[in-house]
């Protein structure tokens, strides 16, 4: 029963309004996900469900479930199931099939919530619904659920209840897996999850279950059941070709790398058997320490590894892998789940350099995801130390590196797409363009002119500046922030907040105000040294526009970076010659940016304002987060933290809290480890 005063009372005033900001988020989001599905034309949405039962779809038409233009992937079980909405295939249909799909995932979102592992404070429990169903309804898997009309949700669904089903209910729970199974057969790798985790009546009646429903398929459709199960070998050459990228299992990723016939498959036996046997082992360790939905998402990642293809709808189970709790540090614990969302969200691009190096990494992100998860992650034990309190990470202590790195390249990722999104209009450009040049007009700091075509009648001075241009812009500002992250924690952590504010408010100032730069202004007499000529002529301006959208220059960010660079130089350094470098790092950004015909001089004027508003938004939310207080005595100055960790010794250490182990989950785990084994042992 909920305590009086309601969620105020409950949350405080400020935690009432967050959950009621995620529920109206979650709503947003499943609204917005309902809109770009039903906007369609009715014949481009639901595209595979429509192939199959539309007029000419293979569930409809006299004849093979596994010929046509638009074959079905499903098993046979799954064809007698859905063959029935053939008599409904209409507009309505497609409108009801959106609805029941967002309900099925609101199902698993309201199951997942509910099942994190005990103990689980009142907050989180409130939290824990509108956070799920946001990250669900964001998620690629989900995403293309809704787009392509597909069943996947379904087992997900099914296998979950079953899992959690406890007490009388178990056989009930081998049932919906055996269903689940049925409709989609990698899934039986939760049969033996059930045996070994003592549940072996349950593990019968799925294994019954789906047997009796693929019996049953069989009987009623015997040829399509021989083409599935032996000349398509289980579906494994059904749908689009193994070796796209949308297929993120084992066997498409050594298709991808070339590998094929014997060898492939030998390999792939190898790799899928130890994915497998791993994941199944780790999956009953920790249905025994009382981590049952951890449990279930890594068997289910191991589905993913194992299936012969896992197509972008069937790749769920990664996202629930999100619930695994991973290293002894706060912030370190936020490494795993945000990688994992990130993953499961965007796109490759985002979240991988286009390297050579990192191909297979960028071609077979969610599939790593999925065996990290199943085979290597070292998700913390409800029994260990720091399950509860994890160590402080506050303002003294490094962030983790590689959570970093990973939002700095999706932070990179969002500037170069929003900026290329921005406004682009040539007519409009121009017009911010003409307006600029008579307000400097008229404060007569019109030197743009004047300052390009010196530059170009002095050509030592044009090459510098084309260099300058063209190197310091990414090269100053990382070497900074590396240098900050190594010796300076403390100041790392503001000033890369702040540069992140300053960023984002410049790609603000792109998208309303889009500007014309000096250059491509035309009549004016000014010339691009750092690319050459552009062909106004030509509404794409050449290759050049392929590369960035050319009207986001208002604000500089090349001046506002530099000055951050400056701001930055001057508190990390009492040398006297370094603060005048750092100084006049802004002063010769500006005049290169001009020189060029990059830049307007209130561009300039742009960048050192984003980055003042950078720095105050950043004191400004220092003082609403929670501060790790070192303990008394201890030296608490960026000098002293700097000292200790280059000495391998953290500062401000504190000692670890004695954790809650939650009693009543520890005697539930402790009955279910009574009288089972896993396997192996």
């Amino acid at each position: 029963m909920p305590r009086p005063g309601g969620l105020t009372g409950q949350l405080g005033s400020r935690g009432g309004m967050a959950l009621v900001g995620l529920w109206l988020l979650a709503g947003a989001l499943a609204a917005r996900q309902l809109a770009a599905v039903l906007r369609q034309p009715s014949d481009e949405r639901l595209t595979d469900l429509l192939g199959w039962i539309g007029d000419n779809g293979v569930l409809r038409v006299r004849g093979s479930f596994y010929d046509g233009a638009n074959p079905f992937t499903g098993t046979p079980f799954a064809g007698l199931v859905l063959k029935p909405l053939t008599s409904a295939a209409d507009h309505s249909l497609g409108v009801a099939w959106t609805f029941g799909t967002l309900l099925l995932v609101a199902a698993v979102g309201v199951v997942a919530a509910r099942a994190l592992p005990e103990p689980v404070s009142r907050r989180t429990a409130l939290f824990a619904v509108p956070v799920a169903l946001s990250l669900l309804v964001v998620s690629v898997p989900v995403r293309n659920a809704f787009t392509l009309g597909q069943t996947s949700i379904l087992p997900v669904l099914l296998v979950l209840v079953g899992w959690l089903l406890r007490g009388r209910e178990r056989h009930t729970g081998g049932v919906l897996i055996g269903l689940a199974a049925a409709l989609q057969p990698a899934v039986l790798l939760f049969v033996p999850l059930l045996w070994f985790t003592g549940r072996r009546n349950a593990a019968v009646a799925a294994g019954a279950t789906f047997a009796a429903g693929t019996a049953a398929a069989w009987a009623v459709v015997p040829g399509d059941s021989w083409t599935y199960w032996v000349h398509h070998v289980a579906g494994a050459g059904l749908g689009a070709p193994s070796d796209g990228l949308a297929n993120q299992s084992l066997h498409g990723a050594l298709l991808r790398i070339g590998l094929s016939g014997p060898l492939e498959l030998a390999l792939l036996a190898v790799l899928a058997g130890a994915v497998a046997w791993f994941g199944l082992r780790r999956a009953v360790h920790y249905a025994l320490d009382g981590q049952l939905l951890l449990a279930a998402a890594i068997a289910g990642c191991a589905v993913v590894a194992v299936s012969p293809t896992a197509w972008q709808h069937e790749q769920l189970w990664v996202l629930l892998a999100v619930v695994g709790r991973a290293g002894r540090r706060r912030g370190d614990r936020l490494m795993w789940p945000v990688t994992v969302v990130l993953v499961m969200s965007l796109e490759s691009s985002a979240l991988v350099p286009n390297m050579s190096v990192l191909r297979f990494l960028a071609e077979n992100g969610p599939l790593v995801a999925a065996v990290l998860a199943a085979c290597v992650i070292p998700f913390l034990s409800r029994t260990a130390d720091s399950w509860a309190t994890p160590e402080p990470s506050g303002p003294f202590t490094r962030p983790n590196l590689l959570l970093e790195l990973l939002l700095i390249r999706v932070g990179y990722w969002g500037y170069s797409y929003v900026r290329g999104q921005a406004d682009d209009g040539v007519g409009t450009a121009e017009a911010h363009g003409t307006q600029i040049l008579d307000i400097e007009g008229m404060l007569h700091v019109d030197w743009e002119h004047a300052l390009n075509q010196f530059t170009v009648r002095h050509p030592w001075i044009e090459e510098f500046c084309n260099f300058y241009y063209t190197t310091f812009h990414f090269l100053v500002p990382i070497a900074l922030l590396a240098l900050l992250y190594v010796r300076r924690p403390p100041s790392y952590r503001e000033s890369r907040t702040a540069l992140s504010f300053a960023t984002v408010l410049g790609l603000v100032g792109f998208w309303f105000y889009p500007l014309a730069p000096p250059r491509l202004m035309p009549g004016l007499g000014f010339i691009d040294t750092a690319h050459g000529p552009q062909d106004l002529s030509d509404p794409d301006f050449g290759a050049l526009t392929e590369l960035s959208n050319q009207y986001a220059a208002m604000p500089s960010l090349h001046v506002g970076w530099s000055l951050w660079c400056a701001v930055v130089i001057v508190r990390l350094t009492p040398n006297v010659w370094l603060r005048a470098l750092g100084v006049l790092y802004p002063l010769m950004t500006t005049f290169v940016v001009m020189a060029t015909a990059n830049h307007y001089l209130l561009d300039a004027v742009g960048g050192v304002a984003v980055i003042a508003a950078g720095f105050g938004l950043q004191r400004l939310t220092a003082r609403f987060l929670p501060v790790t207080e070192p303990e008394a005595g201890t030296e608490t100055t960026a000098d002293a933290v700097t000292r200790t960790a280059d000495a391998g010794t953290p500062a401000g250490a504190e000692p670890e809290a004695e954790p809650e182990p939650g009693k009543a989950a520890d005697e539930q785990r402790d009955g279910e480890r009574s009288g089972a084994s896993a396997p192996g042992a």
